[in-house]
C-alpha cells in the first residue's frame, strides 16, 4: 500500500510523454517526486497512467498539476493512500448535470417562460452562493405553480439524456456487485424513470405536488438536500456493513460536498470550481464510466 497519494491520469487519447515529463518536473518544484507505476494502459475507451507521489499534495499543488494536464486534454485524479479498490461497495451519484445533461427544474420552468429566473437561482446554489438548498428549492418550485404535469414527461423524452458513459458505469458497477444509489435534490418523476432505464438499486429525490394535473408549486415531504444525500449514503453503507470510505461519490454542485467528503473516491463531474478543488478526481474530459478505471 502506498504511503502517499496515487495520481491517475485519464484521457480519451494516448497520453503524451511530454505531459508525463511536465507533471514530474512541476512536482519537483514542490519537492515531490512522481514515480510511474505500470506504464500506460488502454481499455478501448480511455487511456490511463498511474503515479505514486513521494509526499502529500495539497489543494493548490493538485490544481497546478490539473492545469498542466488540462493543456494536454487529460484529467487528473488523486487517490487516497489507503484506498483498496476491491473494498469499494457503493456508488452514490447526483442526478442533474452529473448523471444527466440537464437541470430538470430549469427545463420544467421553460414551459412557464421562467427558465432564466429559475436557472439563476440554480446556478447560484450549485456555486455555493446560496447556502440553504431547501430554501433555494422552495423558491424555484414555487415558480412552477400552474405548470401542466405533462411537461415532466416532455422534459424526460425531449431534453433529458444520460451523460456520456452513464450506462456503461452503471452496468460495470452492477456487474461488480457494487450497490448503486441515485441521490438527487431533483424530482422522483425523473429518478424513478432513470432507475428503470439504468438499473440503480435505490433512488432518493423530492416529490412535486400535483393536483388536477397541474404542479402546485409545492414539494411533498422532507426535502433532499446535501445533508440528506449524505445521510442516505450513510444508511446504505450501514445496511451493507461498510462505511462511506467504501463508496465512490459523484457530483457537480456545492450541495454534493457533504456526501462526497470522506468517501473512498470523490469525483467531480463537469463541476463547479469549489467542488473540483475538494474532490479526489475531476472529470472534465472523460465520461462517467472512467470511474471504473479507478477501481480496476
Amino acid at each position: 500500500m502506498s504511503k502517499h497519494q496515487a495520481l491517475v491520469a485519464l484521457s480519451r487519447d494516448p497520453i503524451a510523454e511530454k505531459l508525463i515529463f511536465s507533471l514530474k518536473d512541476h512536482a519537483l518544484t514542490f519537492g515531490v517526486s512522481l514515480h510511474s507505476i505500470g506504464g500506460q494502459i488502454g481499455n478501448g475507451s480511455y487511456y490511463s497512467e498511474r503515479f505514486e507521489s513521494s509526499a502529500h499534495l495539497d489543494i493548490n499543488q493538485r490544481e497546478q498539476l490539473r492545469a498542466i494536464a488540462a493543456n494536454f486534454n487529460v484529467d487528473l485524479c488523486f487517490l487516497k493512500p489507503d484506498l483498496i479498490a476491491r473494498d469499494i461497495r457503493v456508488l452514490a451519484m447526483d442526478m442533474d448535470s452529473t448523471l444527466i445533461n440537464i437541470e430538470c427544474i430549469d427545463e420544467i420552468a421553460d414551459f412557464t417562460g421562467k427558465k432564466s429566473a429559475v436557472a439563476e437561482i440554480t446556478e447560484a446554489t450549485m456555486r455555493g452562493e446560496i447556502k440553504d438548498f431547501k430554501e433555494s428549492l422552495r423558491r424555484r418550485v414555487a415558480l412552477l405553480e400552474g405548470v401542466n404535469a405533462a411537461a415532466l414527461e416532455s422534459v424526460y423524452r425531449e431534453r433529458l439524456r444520460p451523460n456520456p458513459g452513464a450506462a456503461e458505469l452503471l452496468a460495470g458497477a452492477n456487474e461488480r456487485g457494487i450497490y448503486t444509489l441515485l441521490v438527487s435534490g431533483g424530482f422522483t418523476f425523473f429518478t424513478e424513470k432513470l432507475q428503470q432505464q439504468l438499473g440503480f438499486k435505490q433512488t432518493q429525490a423530492n416529490t412535486l405536488e400535483i393536483i388536477d394535473g397541474k404542479l402546485t408549486g409545492q414539494v411533498i415531504g422532507d426535502i433532499v438536500d446535501g445533508a440528506a444525500k449524505a445521510a442516505h449514503l450513510d444508511e446504505a453503507c450501514a445496511r451493507l456493513g461498510c462505511t462511506k470510505a467504501n463508496a465512490i461519490t459523484m457530483g457537480d454542485g456545492a450541495n454534493d460536498l457533504i456526501m462526497m467528503n470522506g468517501s473512498g473516491i470523490s469525483i467531480a463531474y463537469q463541476a463547479k470550481p469549489v467542488v473540483k478543488e475538494k474532490a479526489d478526481a475531476a472529470f472534465d474530459r472523460v465520461g462517467l464510466d472512467a470511474a471504473l478505471l479507478l477501481i480496476s
